[in-house]
């Protein structure tokens, strides 16, 4: 099979955008976990407004969103809980070939089209591709492994630096 032909080619339309306090790569959390102080919305086009529909009565969304920051992929980088280089799809970093990300936000409300979220780490104006609800009878994995991440270090205190620009 061929990569990269009109055969493989997926063109999505972003259901919305997100509005957060980092308006910069750098210095923003690497992680949504333990930034609950920071509420964030995600404001979903109003045409789309009727999906939300019962989404309220979840805790916590999957939020997955283009990456329009990034600039060139790598296939091998340093991510910030490590000082050693890995392959791209062992890490979270967002050097992705497909600039998509995922993260999971705690909904504290939803008025209207606008989701208000704790926990989120996406710059101001990140477009959003779809949102899904954490389900934890299906989501909640036990008995995994971590791979190269050094339980020691803490996901909570690190901040972005330029390296993923």
């Amino acid at each position: 099979m061929l990569f990269n032909d009109e055969t493989t080619m997926i063109q999505f339309n972003a259901i919305g955008y997100a509005k957060t306090a980092y308006k910069t790569i750098a210095d923003m959390p690497i992680q949504g976990a333990g930034i609950a102080d920071n509420l964030a919305q995600i404001v979903i086009d109003e045409a789309l407004q009727a999906g939300l529909q019962d989404l309220g009565a979840f805790s916590h969304i999957y939020v997955i969103f283009h990456l329009h920051k990034m600039s060139e992929p790598a296939l091998s980088v340093i991510p910030f809980l490590d000082t050693k280089p890995h392959g791209i799809f062992a890490t979270r970093s967002p050097k992705r070939p497909n600039p998509i990300g995922l993260s999971i936000a705690e909904i504290e409300r939803i008025e209207g089209n606008i989701i208000f979220v704790k926990d989120i780490d996406l710059l101001d104006g990140t477009p959003i591709l779809d949102i899904k609800p954490y389900i934890q009878a299906f989501d909640n994995i036990s008995n995994t492994r971590d791979g190269w991440y050094e339980q020691g270090l803490d996901p909570k205190t690190i901040r972005s630096d330029e390296r993923f620009k």
